[in-house]
């Protein structure tokens, strides 16, 4: 797989002054490659559940001829079944998954009571969630930084809440112990050698996004997209664009292009250098994002489907989440940092080159993932004095 590596416009004409630029990475010959054929949908077990609805693909016109294209069109995960980000679908369709019978988790004795999880903020109250509707008990780790809003939020639903560890990798590390007596499944989103089988079920889950993606744009008369623009941190959510965009049965796929933040890019270095790779990480207001390295179990995924990688730092999320609350879409850093990326790659100085190599044209479609309400984030429009 042959890749490329440039560097990223500064913001133009914003709310905010990027403090530096960029990094991009672009790797050939992503949109070729398929991935393995998996099982059914997890669409139907989502809207079995009380209060689905797929949520909003907001079209943006401003932001599409800013962008010299067709059309941009937002999907909003701000109102997941209840909770402020997208966190709840693999989470729930991974602890369906493992409490049914045939599972291996399913048949330990003493049968499963509790659910155990690491998180950054949006995944454990995901899983906590899931753990009260069932009638479970829930414990969540998290590590040292998180902000006391998130872990408030996790408590209300709730669980028991730890505090792990310096990084993200620490409390999953932590988890995984406290999980392994009886009667705790472990729902994490990252996997490791010896675990991988929930990780692939959350993977499985969230591809439900993309599936209303689809359907929905086909309902508006848009064209299939041609850039899909995905945030990562350990990577489950970009292996489940992977895992759907680059199925057998699509004949033209979309460019995949990823952003993280500057003070955690493992995964746009991990690309650059193609092998899998840990970096040092820093504080970030895109803290959802901040993780050190890859999934390894996604990481093979990424390593072959992913277009493009975008890092982009705390002050263009920021000017993205002031953008994207003028134009009615509540997103959080996280989910904003989709949209700094697109003004990364698509504008500004080597924008054509870019361009090119992501196959945009002034009639593409693009779709950004913001994947989470602010109201999931310590971070709100009027922190940032957004005009």
């Amino acid at each position: 797989m042959a890749r490329q590596r440039g560097t990223g416009a500064l913001l133009g004409a914003a709310s905010m002054t990027a403090g530096r630029p960029a990094v991009w990475v672009s790797r050939a010959g992503a949109r070729g490659w398929r991935a393995p054929e998996v099982a059914l949908s997890p669409i139907g077990f989502h809207r079995s559940l009380p209060g689905y609805r797929p949520t909003p693909l907001a079209e943006i016109p401003e932001l599409a001829a800013a962008r010299g294209v067709a059309r941009v069109l937002v999907k909003d995960e701000s109102d997941r079944l209840g909770l402020p980000a997208f966190k709840i679908l693999g989470a729930s369709r991974a602890v369906e998954r493992g409490l049914s019978p045939g599972n291996p988790s399913s048949g330990q004795a003493p049968a499963v009571s509790v659910l155990v999880a690491a998180t950054e903020g949006s995944h454990g109250r995901a899983v906590a969630r899931v753990a009260r509707r069932r009638g479970l008990a829930a414990h969540i780790l998290v590590p040292a930084g998180v902000h006391p809003a998130a872990v408030a939020a996790i408590a209300a639903e709730g669980a028991t809440i730890t505090r792990a560890g310096a990084s993200y990798e620490d409390a999953a590390e932590l988890a995984a112990e406290y999980a392994r007596p009886g009667g705790r499944l472990l729902v994490q989103d990252v996997a490791w050698p010896g675990y991988g089988q929930v990780p692939a079920w959350i993977v499985a889950g969230d591809t439900t996004m993309f599936t209303e993606i689809d359907a929905q744009l086909e309902a508006s008369g848009a064209a299939p997209a041609g850039l899909v623009t995905v945030p990562v941190g350990a990577g489950s959510l970009a292996q489940a664009a992977v895992t759907h965009f680059r199925r057998p049965d699509i004949a033209h796929p979309p460019a995949l292009m990823t952003v993280e933040p500057d003070s955690a890019a493992c995964l746009l270095h991990s690309l650059d250098r193609d092998e899998l790779t840990s970096v040092a990480t820093a504080a970030t207001i895109m803290a959802g994002l901040n993780c050190a390295t890859p999934s390894q179990g996604a990481w093979p995924c990424l390593r072959s489907g992913i277009d493009a990688a975008v890092a982009v730092t705390d002050t263009q999320a920021a000017t993205a989440v002031c953008d994207l609350a003028g134009h009615g879409v509540p997103a959080g850093p996280c989910g904003a940092a989709t949209l700094a990326a697109a003004r990364v790659a698509l504008t500004g100085a080597g924008s054509g080159e870019r361009r090119a190599r992501l196959g945009i044209t002034p009639a593409s479609t693009i779709v950004l993932l913001s994947t989470e309400s602010w109201s999931a984030s310590p971070i709100r429009p009027a922190d940032l004095r957004c005009a």
